[in-house]
């Protein structure tokens, strides 16, 4: 049986697409949140600008990320655009640890402009951190239900999704029931990270980043506030 996970989830303020500036930022809530796995939002190195440059995952700009999961232990998901080494770019999560960076999840979903750049995805990825099977998902993925139901089917102990909803209570209302949903539905722990405050072309995101027990339950939620960080335990 592994050990309990702890896990954060944060929704720092967004510097434009000043990817060192975020990456401080996210360098900060590593430290500050002291836990095993830190989850941030979707393309939360350089905000939802789509026409962001591409982040490689030796990029000098992240050493601070890099060095803050040194000296915590801790793993971090990070969004960014991403260039494989073909030329296609995606809508990546970066896993960030001591020892560096690299693209782990590709985006599936891709909505509106999204797909005029990149790629989507071929497939659902299972993560590992400590034994602990995570699913990951980008926006959009969450909001489909074949997306969870095919990343279930892969034997995982929780559901990531870094993602950006919009302002309003429709929304919020929306996040949280996509997010309960997909908890009830395959019995599963829901972990989200969402954007809050400004992101990119959205001046205002919806926050409320949180998480969810396998029967749907609403275990801690962040406000609306940038830079907020809400820890939890997976038991």
């Amino acid at each position: 049986m592994p050990e309990p996970l702890t896990v954060a989830v944060a929704q720092p303020r967004c510097v434009g697409p000043d990817v060192a500036a975020n990456a401080v930022l996210h360098a900060e809530a590593v430290r500050g949140a002291g836990t095993r796995l830190v989850v941030f939002p979707e393309l939360s190195l350089t905000g939802y600008d789509l026409a962001a440059p591409a982040v490689e995952v030796d990029d000098p700009r992240l050493a601070r990320l890099i060095e803050a999961c040194a000296v915590t232990g801790s793993i971090a998901l990070a969004g960014a655009p991403w260039r494989d080494a073909d030329g296609r770019e995606y809508i990546a999560t970066l896993a960030v640890t001591g020892e560096g960076a690299a693209a782990v999840y590709a985006k599936m979903h891709l909505h509106g402009d999204e797909g005029l750049r990149f790629t989507p995805g071929e497939k659902p990825v299972v993560f590992e951190v400590d034994g602990r099977r995570l699913g990951l998902a980008v926006c959009r993925d969450a909001a489909m239900p074949e997306h969870a139901a095919q990343a279930a089917a892969l034997g995982i102990d929780a559901y990531v999704a870094c993602t950006l909803y919009g302002e309003g209570p429709e929304q919020s209302a929306r996040r949280d029931a996509h997010m309960r949903e997909r908890a009830r539905t395959h019995g599963l722990w829901v972990v989200l990270s969402t954007a809050a405050g400004p992101s990119g072309e959205y001046e205002k995101t919806s926050g409320g980043s949180g998480a969810w027990s396998p029967d749907g339950s609403l275990v801690a939620q962040a406000g609306s506030t940038p830079g907020e960080v809400v820890t939890l335990v997976l038991g």
